[in-house]
């Protein structure tokens, strides 16, 4: 049995602790004295903007994330990791600033988007003062976690803030240009949290460590779970992240419903690869949110969802490849939809890890139930960001949210909407399956229930 990682910060009880440990932390004066006296984060040049937002950015690779080593690292190791997470995000939030500078200024103005805005502006004239400079001690390291936890808790509601922002703004800009520019920002951003998130796991798996004694202890190396290298689980089997989920989601639908479908699952559910959990936490929760609610609302809650997992027996992935290059397959003209984003020649709404060599690891989980399927009116909308479809009561309040894919699983439960959301579940859900070479797939019977098909492309043998 694998084990499971206790500083893996996706996790979570760990991640709402981590934030709120960070979060103090970051505040202490020590921390604030030592990063202030060398930056100034009031200001940003126009042109410094513009001349990182348009250098060079090679695209992030699986040997990026694991170039450092298993934890616990040694001094030398845990510099390196924090010095080349500094090299990379000061690039990508500029993208990000310019991203939003394009957007007509009507919709920029509005006080939610204009928040995300001034919080990307803020992040990043934090980092800059430090991008040419090397972090040469663990002193100096400790806080540079800690400042980059406070980047990662400072745009956690990013989503559902600008979900309201959009919504207000829904009169001057189109849907479908809301939609390509979310495509792009949710891929740019899973992997600028990504590089941040897999520096802290490292951070705190090797912790303590200090300048006088800059190797782990040995006891210290015997408790890091060896499955574990920062955020991805070498050894990650769905079939538990599922039940996890079955449990969160049954929860709110006996809270909302008083009732809850029995979901059973076949296949091969020892199978195991590796892969971000939070990842596919936040795919399988909005599946199954939707899977219970239609079986719930068609009245056939007695009727058990199943769940099917396969893993791929040789090269993984071709079939879902072709069809994410083509946008359409043999099976489309049967009703299977499979995702494909939109963005056609921006390379930042296509941003994926590149894997170092063709992975052999592959698995496809089909999620079936029988919630009388999706109406033909709706099937070919449910790629794109609903926002039109709601008032602006319903939307979740921006500090609690729980359309944000990192914080959706900790935030939900609380909030009277989180069965429906606001549509945005499936795309997000796609952007994190494409992200790593996978993609998901719908078979509606209307009438009768749908078939989802959610393919997990592995990063590889590690």
């Amino acid at each position: 049995m694998a084990s499971r990682n206790p500083f893996h910060v996706s996790n979570r009880k760990c991640r709402v602790i981590l934030h709120a440990r960070l979060r103090c932390s970051y505040t202490s004066p020590s921390t604030r004295r030592y990063w202030t006296q060398t930056s100034p984060r009031t200001h940003v040049a126009d042109d410094e903007i513009t001349r990182l937002a348009s250098s060079r950015r090679p695209p992030l690779t699986l040997g990026d994330l694991l170039r450092h080593g298993r934890p616990p690292l040694d001094k030398e190791a845990l510099l390196a990791s924090a010095n080349f997470t500094l090299s990379l995000l000061p690039a990508r939030l500029a993208s990000r600033i310019q991203a939003l500078r394009n957007l007509p200024f009507i919709v920029v103005s509005n006080p939610h988007v204009s928040r995300i805005y001034h919080n990307y502006l803020h992040s990043l004239s934090t980092l800059l003062p430090y991008q040419q400079r090397q972090i040469t001690n663990l002193e100096e390291e400790k806080q540079f976690a800690e400042v980059m936890a406070d980047l990662v808790q400072t745009h956690t509601n990013t989503i559902p803030v600008l979900a309201r922002g959009f919504l207000e703004c829904r009169k001057y800009i189109s849907p479908a240009e809301v939609t390509r520019f979310l495509d792009s920002h949710l891929r740019a951003r899973i992997g600028t949290r990504l590089i941040a998130e897999q520096h802290l796991a490292l951070h705190f798996a090797s912790q303590p460590i200090s300048d006088e004694d800059p190797n782990p202890p040995p006891e210290r190396r015997e408790s890091v779970p060896s499955n574990y290298i920062g955020v991805i689980d070498t050894a990650l089997r769905p079939e538990r992240i599922i039940r996890s989920c079955e449990d969160f989601v049954g929860e709110i639908c006996e809270l909302r419903y008083g009732v809850r479908p029995k979901l059973v699952i076949d296949g091969q559910p020892e199978a195991s690869f590796a892969h971000v959990p939070v990842h596919i936490e936040y795919i399988i929760t909005e599946l199954l949110k939707n899977a219970f609610r239609a079986t719930i609302e068609s009245g056939n809650d007695r009727e058990p969802i199943e769940v099917t997992i396969a893993a791929a027996p040789d090269v993984p992935g071709a079939h879902v490849r072709e069809m994410s290059e083509t946008g359409k397959d043999s099976s489309s003209e049967a009703g299977l939809r499979f995702s494909k984003s939109d963005g056609a020649d921006d390379p930042i709404a296509h941003e994926a890890i590149k894997l170092s060599r063709p992975s052999s690891q592959s698995i496809t989980i089909r999620l079936r139930d029988r919630g009388g399927g999706i109406p033909p009116e709706v099937l070919p909308h449910i790629w794109s960001y609903s926002f039109t479809t709601f008032s602006e009561d319903d939307l979740p309040g921006s500090e609690n949210g729980n359309l944000d894919a990192l914080n959706t699983i900790s935030g939900a439960g609380g909030n009277g909407s989180s069965i429906a959301g606001l549509g945005y579940g499936l795309p997000l859900s796609r952007a994190y399956a494409e992200y790593f070479g996978g993609g998901i797939a719908v078979q509606s019977l209307w009438g009768w229930g749908t078939d989802v098909y959610l393919t997990l492309q592995g990063v590889g043998k590690i």
